[in-house]
Parts: C-alpha cells; sequence; structure tokens
C-alpha cells in the first residue's frame, strides 16, 4: 500500500475540526445535530470551518433524519446558500419509499452543484438493492464516494459485502471510491486494507468522550498512525 489511505472524520464545529486536522484527518464530513445521523449544518458553521482549517470539507445535504429526500426545495435552497458561501464537496443520498435511489431528488440537487464532487452516503445500506442502485447512479455528475458499512448493521455485518465490493472496483457504478464507516474499529483496518479499500471515516471513534465530547486529536492520531502502518 503505497498511497496514503484518507481519513475523513465527522465534524460538528470548529473545534472538532481543528482537532481533526491536528491529528491527521485528510477530509471532514460537516454535519449538525448527530442525534438524527447527521443533518445540513449552517452555512455559519461552514464558514467558521472552513476559515479555520485548510483540509478538504463534504457538507451534509440532508434536513431530516431518514434516508427520503422530504423538502426537495429546502435541499435546493441549502445546497445554493453553501455553493454561494465557497463549498465545493458534498455528501448526499436519497432514497424513495420502495428504498429505491430517488433519482428526481438527487438531480434536482447535483443542479445546483454545478458537478461538484459528492459522496452518496450510508444511504447504500438501506437500498433494496445496492448493485441496482450503483448502476443506476453511473451517470450521475461528480459522484465520487460511496460511505458505507456494508450493511444496515454496520462493518462487522457488512464485512462480506465490502470485501466483494472491493473486488468490483473499475466495473460499472464501482468506479467510485469505497469509503468505509459505521462501527468502524481499528481490528477491522487490515481485512480492508488488503482488500484495497484505501479510505475510511469516523465518528464516534474519534470522541472516547462520547459525542457531547469533541474530537480528540489522538484518537485521529491513533487512526492515522494505524492507517500508515
Amino acid at each position: 500500500m503505497s498511497e496514503r489511505a484518507v481519513l475523513e472524520v465527522i465534524a460538528l464545529g470548529v473545534e472538532d475540526a481543528v482537532a481533526a486536522e491536528a491529528g491527521g484527518a485528510d477530509r471532514l464530513e460537516l454535519v449538525t445535530d448527530i442525534a438524527a445521523d447527521g443533518l445540513t449544518p449552517p452555512v455559519a458553521i461552514f464558514a467558521g470551518i472552513r476559515a479555520a482549517v485548510g483540509i478538504s470539507l463534504r457538507v451534509m445535504l440532508r434536513l431530516a433524519d431518514g434516508f427520503e429526500a422530504g423538502d426537495v426545495r429546502g435541499l435546493v435552497r441549502a445546497a445554493r446558500e453553501l455553493r454561494a458561501a465557497g463549498a465545493e464537496e458534498f455528501v448526499l443520498g436519497f432514497l424513495d419509499e420502495a428504498a429505491q435511489p430517488d433519482l428526481p431528488a438527487l438531480e434536482a440537487v447535483l443542479a445546483e452543484l454545478d458537478g461538484c464532487r459528492w459522496t452518496f452516503h450510508r444511504a447504500i445500506d438501506r437500498a433494496a438493492d445496492r448493485d441496482a442502485l450503483r448502476k443506476s447512479l453511473a451517470d450521475l455528475p461528480g459522484l465520487d464516494a460511496y460511505l458505507t458499512a456494508g450493511s444496515a448493521d454496520g462493518v462487522d455485518e457488512g464485512l462480506p459485502t465490502l470485501l466483494a465490493e472491493a473486488a468490483r472496483r473499475g466495473e460499472q457504478g464501482y468506479e467510485p471510491r469505497l469509503m468505509v464507516g459505521g462501527g468502524l474499529r481499528l481490528d477491522h483496518l487490515p481485512h480492508l486494507r488488503a482488500a484495497g479499500i484505501d479510505a475510511f471515516h469516523i465518528g464516534g471513534a474519534a470522541r472516547p468522550g462520547g459525542w457531547e465530547s469533541p474530537v480528540s486529536a489522538e484518537a485521529v492520531r491513533e487512526w492515522r498512525t494505524a492507517l500508515d502502518a
């Protein structure tokens, strides 16, 4: 493994962002309301974090708990406001009532992103058919990563799926980078790295004191060291 693996850390505010960067994170996922699994942060929080750190930021576009798009006009408005504030990378992903990808909602939001790079988040782990979802999204502009645990129940259950999908890298729908997150632990890394997976996402693992505590630079550094070993 000659190339450095990507380490992405969830940041709720400036303190988190500064600590994550100090610990060796390559990128941040910016969210608010972690009790709802991460919603779109206010533009002011994005701007404060952008001014405080130099690493890449991916901003969540999600207005309510769950994986249905809900208020599409509100999503479009949020995307427009964040773009105007300088946001260049995003995280989004919507399913319809049948757990199929909600292409009209995705296309409406992507029209505001003007080709920006984005991650399809863990909605893939709730999809009725992961392979069909990937193929239906293959031509959407800017999609360069899937954030997934391989299962709605986390990496422990999803590991076989993750390894199987890693082996399909380069096939139609499997070109975007596989970024593993959701119950990810350090002991998963050797199996995932051996399969060629090179992108990892942590949230609670960066906060030894729990979600009420800020990101710990030392905790992030432990992950950075393990990935670089």
